[in-house]
């Protein structure tokens, strides 16, 4: 009899067989791929790399369906907390972490801090 189990990280169920052991904690898959790579926000090669290619003309960085979502609440609401942001989105604060990455290394957007709430907003 297969028995699902959750997550030690997350909560979610993970299928019998499905599972990922790491530090002695039972993840599933998208907690496991987190926990060896996780999201850098701060990572000035990276920057340096999406500036370097648009001012040559080679690449200009493309931003996906879902970071233009980010950005068109971020340009309504002037700045937001990611928590609100991950319920807008309907999407794991992980995710968030990743496409807020990707977009702070293109200097879309950036932290900051507004009445001692720390919010995503516009670069």
């Amino acid at each position: 009899m297969d028995t699902a189990m959750n997550c030690q990280r997350c909560g979610e169920s993970i299928p019998s067989g499905e599972e990922r052991e790491y530090a002695g904690r039972m993840l599933c898959e998208d907690c496991y791929m987190d926990t060896l790579s996780p999201a850098r926000t701060c990572d000035p090669w990276a920057v340096h790399s999406a500036k370097t290619l648009e001012m040559k003309g080679d690449a200009s960085p493309e931003v996906t369906e879902l970071q233009k979502k980010i950005l068109r609440i971020l340009q309504e609401t002037g700045g937001v907390e990611p928590s609100i942001l991950c319920e807008r989105l309907n999407i794991k604060p992980s995710d968030l972490e990743r496409e807020v990455a990707a977009l702070r290394h293109m200097e879309k957007v950036r932290g900051a801090l507004i009445d001692g709430r720390k919010v995503i907003r516009l670069w």
